[in-house]
């Protein structure tokens, strides 16, 4: 047992190296999760570890950390997959409901049914026991070896058969493995010889050649020349079976696709794996939707277009002027300035835009001009007479900002060119698609909140996001039909194109659009944020039009959000005078209209969670930070609380030895020769009593002579509380 108190007392540096060093390892694991899977917010899962890694490293008591570990499990699992207040009835409620429909779907083998929201439950469940099984194997146990094998072999597969690419990561690897073998041997050579600490001026012939060895092998293992491969990559050959497909987040076809922008919808469906390649960066104020073209017509399999829109003629701009007619004059505009910059390897032969766009400036080079369809949305740049690809330019848009109050006041009659087009909808679609439509606007009164309605109704937890196990519609199945009555499973394309197919079933026009979504901040300023997007940002969403305000956005996709700006419309003395009439109690039940559009989306509800993530992350930490602190007063407090309940040996044993830390922490070293009374006496002449020697003689009897009894326990009660306080003032 003194050995055990030794160790924690003098190696803790060491035992956090090798901890800390278990902890990078495992997130190494982690790092592939969003090019192989279908895992988002992997930074999240990340966080969580690291918060589960840092609690088991404390060795609080388990009904302190386990409360701990559980309520960040559920606030990750509240920001990402709930609208209810946290910790509601109603919050309770959804959850254990989805724990059942799981539980029921695993019992009978059905894998394909288990929600994201499960998946993610036991993903956290799984980082949870992680960080206490590796605290035990790299810090208790000293096994080390066996999960860097594991590290090497799993990096290895996963960069031979899948995208993810392992270079930098196996040179990681290789660096922090050997640190932590390095370290674990050096502990196992300290015990042997029970050194428990290290002569003074001896750390650096200790510790130099450990980090020389490793950072020379590491920087040779890099390089010098590798072997070429003894089989071909399976990479390319996976990804060429899968370029085939075109389409938005999807494309066409049963086989396994990957994701990224084309123009072949006409068979949606389907599976498909995450491509994070960048496309292009922009430089924008604000996040924007990043539109390329719309289709009118809907098959039953997917999109095409209509003759209409294909006869539609050109207009062409010399001097890159655009005047794409989808926002009315009355909106409200900001004017905005923008750059694009695409990846060479992607450059798309059509512009990515942002809604109100007014002009193109390309870099460099004044000989384009543009071409662009007002009914499809495309902007074709060219050189002369033909069709050219422009990687980068510089876009002004006038940035609308539509009002809430003229939403809802809008005329519904529609010009017939706009009825004729953007009503259309399949003989074959089956009948309970308009009933569904029906039901779900049947009790509201103008357009603006029927289309809410429409797209509240894909925010239910009936509907899951998936890539994988999408199914396809056989030649009998409508492709919206068994996406909103059958597999309720899919992602943007099945979302978006039912719920235009829902808007057109009741007469509101409606069109499917195709571009990317906003993309990551990866750099942020004063005046302006660059975003990153990828093919994985391929997006396709929702068009509705409003006369006299022109075509307004939707998103009903889950995990989405829609960056359009919109106000109430209304001044203060109106918005005073509508409070007035509103009775207390209802005003209390009902949320702000503006409230309720920026709500619409999960994926603006996770942005607000994110942030009170982070706040309350801090919060945490610092909180963890105190109670490390103070870790011995709270330690006092329950073991004085053990004193007054026990009077058995194990009690006085485990407080006597609590007494030896305490003295260790604040500065009274027991040097690695001494004996216990010899210490005693030490500590004694220092605080100028004689507590600690009348303790430890207590403490030799148990411990020598296997003496069962003390004597006088409220006395020694008396003075091992004497001792604690005069150590701790």
């Amino acid at each position: 047992m003194r050995l055990e108190t030794n160790q924690q007392q003098r190696q803790f540096w060491l035992n956090s190296i090798i901890y800390i060093g278990s902890f990078l390892l495992f997130w190494e694991w982690l790092r592939p999760l969003d090019q192989i899977t279908d895992t988002g917010n992997v930074s999240i899962f990340v966080l969580y570890t690291m918060f589960c890694f840092f609690l088991s490293y404390m060795q609080l008591q388990w009904w302190i950390t386990s409360p701990l570990k559980l309520f960040g499990l559920l606030f990750i699992l509240d920001g990402l997959f709930f609208s209810e207040t946290f910790l509601s009835s109603a919050w309770f409620q959804h959850l254990f409901s989805d724990i059942q429909w799981n539980t029921e779907a695993m019992l009978s083998q059905q894998w394909w049914e288990m929600t994201a929201l499960f998946r993610s439950l036991l993903f956290l469940v799984l980082l949870w026991l992680m960080s206490y099984l590796l605290y035990y194997w790299f810090v208790i146990a000293k096994r080390t070896l066996f999960f860097v094998i594991l590290t090497f072999i799993f990096l290895t597969v996963t960069d031979t058969f899948t995208v993810y690419d392992a270079r930098y990561a196996i040179v990681r690897t290789f660096f922090i493995s050997m640190m932590i073998l390095g370290v674990t041997n050096l502990q196992r050579v300290l015990m042997k010889e029970k050194l428990f600490k290290l002569p003074k001026g001896n750390y650096v012939s200790w510790v130099l050649p450990l980090i020389t060895l490793v950072v020379v092998s590491s920087v040779i293992g890099y390089l010098a020349p590798k072997s070429s491969p003894q089989w071909p990559d399976p990479v390319p050959f996976i990804q060429t079976t899968a370029s085939d497909v075109t389409g938005s987040g999807g494309g066409s076809g049963s086989a396994i696709k990957k994701v990224g922008y084309g123009e072949n919808d006409e068979r949606l469906g389907g599976s498909f794996v995450q491509d994070h390649s960048v496309v292009f960066e922009a430089t924008v104020e604000d996040a924007q939707y990043w539109k390329i073209e719309t289709k009118d017509v809907y098959t039953g399999k997917g999109w095409v277009r209509s003759e209409q829109a294909e006869q539609e003629s050109f207009t062409f701009s010399p001097d890159g002027s655009i005047f794409i007619t989808d926002i009315s004059g009355s909106v409200e505009t900001k004017e905005q300035r923008g750059t694009i910059s695409f990846n060479e390897a992607e450059v798309l032969p059509k512009l990515v835009y942002p809604y109100g766009i007014t002009e193109v400036q390309p870099e460099g080079n004044s000989s384009y001009t543009f071409s662009y369809n007002q009914r499809t949305g495309e902007i074709y740049p060219r050189q002369g007479s033909e069709e050219v690809s422009v990687p980068d330019y510089a876009v002004t848009y006038d940035q609308p900002t539509y009002s809430l109050k003229n939403l809802r006041e809008s005329s519904e009659e529609d010009p017939q060119a706009i009825q004729d087009q953007y009503t259309q909808v399949p003989e074959t679609l089956p009948s309970r698609v308009q009933e569904l439509a029906q039901e779900l606007t049947a009790e509201e009164t103008n357009r603006y909140d029927r289309a809410k309605a429409i797209e509240d109704h894909f925010d239910s937890s009936d509907f899951q996001y998936r890539t994988t196990n999408v199914p396809v519609p056989g030649e009998d199945q409508d492709y919206v039909d068994q996406f909103l009555f059958e597999s309720q499973v899919g992602y943007c394309d099945n979302f978006s194109t039912s719920m235009v197919m829902l808007l057109r079933s009741i007469d509101i026009p409606a069109r499917w659009v195709k571009g990317f979504a906003p993309g990551e901040v990866v750099d942020r300023s004063a005046e302006a944020n660059t975003y990153e997007i990828t093919n994985s940002n391929a997006h396709s969403w929702v068009e509705v039009y409003f006369p006299n305000i022109g075509w307004v956005p939707f998103e009903p996709t889950k995990g989405f959000y829609n960056p359009i700006d919109l106000t109430s419309g209304q001044d203060l003395e109106e918005l005073i005078n509508q409070n007035e009439d509103v009775p207390v109690s209802e005003m209390e039940e009902q949320t702000p209209e503006t409230s309720t559009e920026e709500e619409s989306s999960s994926g603006f509800s996770w942005n607000i969670s994110m942030n009170q993530m982070i706040i309350t992350g801090l919060i945490l930490l610092g909180i963890l930070g105190i109670l490390y602190w103070k870790r011995y007063t709270i330690a006092y407090w329950f073991k004085r609380r053990q004193w007054t309940k026990n009077t058995d040996i194990e009690t006085y044993m485990k407080s006597y030895r609590f007494l030896l830390s305490l003295l260790n922490h604040k500065g009274y070293k027991r040097d690695s020769d001494q004996t216990l009374r010899e210490y005693a006496n030490m500590v004694d002449y220092r605080l100028r009593t004689n507590e600690m020697g009348r303790l430890t003689n207590a403490y030799e009897r148990i411990l020598y002579r296997d003496e069962q009894d003390i004597s006088d326990w409220t006395r020694k009660q008396e003075l091992w509380e004497n001792l604690i306080r005069k150590i701790m003032s």
